[in-house]
């Protein structure tokens, strides 16, 4: 089991840049971490896999804009978003697969302006 806490969020403008932050009460280093939001209206979609072996995943809509880290010692991974787009408007889980269960933060909101 684990708890996630997410931060970071705010109100950007277009082109902007936030880091978003997912603190876990346990170690995370042979855990496989994501991120994940969900647009109003729409269904909760993947953003950013890093996997505990140390490779990542980002999906096409994000690439080459977002990267995701982590950081062990602290139990942290991080979604850094540069050039964000209204179309990021969304609340942003962090999410922690073990042993196939899911577990999911409360959320952080993410409002990129035109």
């Amino acid at each position: 089991q684990v708890l996630l806490v997410e931060s970071g969020g705010g109100l950007v403008p277009a082109g902007g840049s936030l880091r978003l932050s997912c603190a876990a009460s346990r170690p995370i280093y042979r855990i496989n971490m994501s991120w994940y939001r969900q647009a109003p209206g729409k269904q909760r979609e993947l953003v950013a896999h890093d996997f505990s072996g140390g490779s990542q995943y980002l999906v096409d809509s994000v690439r080459g804009r977002f990267t995701i880290s982590r950081d062990d010692a602290k139990n942290t991974v991080y979604l850094h978003m540069n050039s964000l787009k209204p179309d990021d408007t969304a609340v942003y889980y962090c999410n922690a697969l073990i042993n196939l269960q899911d577990y999911w933060g409360q959320g952080t909101q993410v409002t990129v302006s035109s």
